[in-house]
């Protein structure tokens, strides 16, 4: 009797290491692989009346779809393209095929596990069976050396722990056909970004940004080889990656990621081949270990789950977050970059018209919402979800609580803005950049433009509030009170 399964792809956007779709192939005679764009994903309303998703996340994933596609295709298969609420459409693919089991990539965030058991329960009703991979950490929630529910909550330790007691498995191989129906016209509508919910005009990305950043597992594979290899970046990324400005100063990898177009395995089996074949040092070890600070979240998500999106967290903590109409106020500038602090407002207006920040931005720009202005972190985060093309349930949520002093870290500190500014920014390239209004000011008065006198404002050109906004408080004074 031949079997027909159904392959549920999610955030797992690629066809190498898919275990997912490999042990789909493998099982049965007939595959029918299938993407949803949820409909609730790309125009639902997220925390706090913020977009759930934005344009260029949106962007990004149609693109990756399409891409997935035409690779199942170049496998002698297709993907059935639908867009709806994927608790329905799953379940009723799966009739329509006459389906025995359904394969999918399971999650740990909160929403993804309630959609899961949604399918799981419609399929189990029809008598269909489900099979759950774990395909999107770089170790196996199976080989961490503690079960989940016990893991450290500092980091170091677990990182220790695991890189001691655990190993990374190897890639899985890539199908080499995919056994699919004829879908005809059925499979072959991908939604337009307008059928999706957002605005076509947004998803021009301004060409100041650091990369285009091309959804799909090819664009993937091309940035890691024109990063690895061609580049040669690797061997110095401990060093570079705190940049702001340029393609390569990092990987770039987290949006690929994130959608799930690469494999962390295959990053880090890339790594191990760049370490045999040109040169090992700390710098190259550095990316495995931030694909560790990846996993970490994951797991932490699975551990604690929606108390991630409590005002305080998964820390014993009782912080006081301003509210009303003050505190919205406070936000909305932030949120539009015009907090009168110019690493902040660089930093949030290349998120707004790019979809990225830089990982030294994020954690500026976070410190200055939630210690500076005390605002509830979560609308920070919110929105960050609502505008990153890199978007990651766990990472984003993870690192906001652990920046506010409400997650993974048990310190309570805060980062200096202007210092980090002057550290990392010291020539204002990047400020001047993004706020090309502050260009021709000397970087000390680019960092801090409310030192310029009356005088110096008319010399330089650039007139507080006028030119550019007065800042909302006096940042120095509030780390005195920190």
């Amino acid at each position: 009797m031949s079997e027909t399964a159904v392959v549920w792809f999610r955030d797992d956007l690629r066809v190498h290491d898919n275990e997912t779709l490999a042990a789909a192939v493998e099982a049965a005679d007939t595959v029918v692989p299938v993407y949803v764009f949820d409909e609730r994903e790309h125009a639902g309303e997220g925390m706090f009346g913020l977009s759930k998703r934005g344009v260029q996340w949106g962007r990004f994933r149609r693109e990756a779809v399409v891409d997935l596609r035409e690779s199942l295709r170049e496998r002698g298969g297709d993907l059935l393209v639908r867009h709806g609420d994927p608790r329905t459409v799953v379940p009723a693919v799966a009739e329509a095929f006459d389906a025995d089991v359904v394969h999918l990539q399971t999650e740990p965030a909160t929403g993804e596990l309630e959609d899961e058991h949604a399918v799981r329960s419609l399929l189990a009703d029809r008598g269909v069976e489900t099979e759950r991979h774990w395909t999107h950490t770089l170790y196996h929630i199976n080989d961490l050396p503690i079960p989940y529910a016990d893991i450290r909550d500092t980091f170091t330790p677990w990182k220790d722990e695991v890189e001691r007691e655990a190993s990374v498995r190897d890639p899985v191989p890539a199908p080499e056909a995919v056994p699919t129906p004829e879908f005809g016209d059925s499979g072959e509508s991908v939604p337009t970004l307008a059928e999706l919910g957002h605005d076509p005009d947004a998803a021009t990305v301004d060409d100041r940004g650091v990369l285009a950043f091309d959804g799909g597992e090819s664009a993937a594979m091309d940035r890691l080889d024109a990063y690895v290899w061609e580049g040669d970046h690797l061997r110095e990324y401990k060093e570079t990656r705190n940049g702001l400005l340029g393609a390569d100063y990092s990987s770039k990898f987290s949006a690929w990621l994130a959608h799930g177009c690469l494999s962390p395995r295959y990053v880090h089996a890339e790594v191990g081949r760049y370490e045999d074949e040109r040169v090992s040092n700390q710098d190259t070890y550095w990316l495995v270990f931030e694909l560790l600070w990846r996993d970490f979240f994951q797991f932490q998500f699975v551990k604690h789950g929606a108390d991630f999106f409590d005002p305080n967290g998964i820390r014993d903590v009782e912080k006081e977050w301003r509210s009303g109409p003050e505190a919205r106020e406070a936000f909305e500038r932030w949120a539009a970059g015009e907090t009168g602090i110019p690493f902040v407002d660089a930093n949030m207006r290349e998120l707004n018209r790019t979809g990225y920040m830089s990982n030294r931005g994020r954690q500026n720009v976070a410190s200055f919402l939630a210690d500076a202005l005390a605002v509830d972190w979560r609308m920070g985060a919110g929105y960050f979800q609502a505008r990153l093309v890199d978007y990651d349930v766990a990472s984003n949520w993870g690192n906001w609580a652990y920046q506010a002093g409400v997650g993974n870290d048990s310190r309570d500190n805060y980062f200096n803005v202007l210092g980090q500014a002057e550290r990392y920014d010291p020539g204002a390239e990047y400020v001047t950049h993004w706020l090309p209004e502050l260009d021709g000011l000397p970087a000390e008065y680019a960092h801090r433009p409310w030192r310029l006198s009356e005088r110096e404002q008319r010399e330089y050109g650039v007139e507080l509030d006028r030119d550019y906004r007065a800042p909302m408080l006096d940042l120095e004074a509030r780390y005195d009170e920190l």
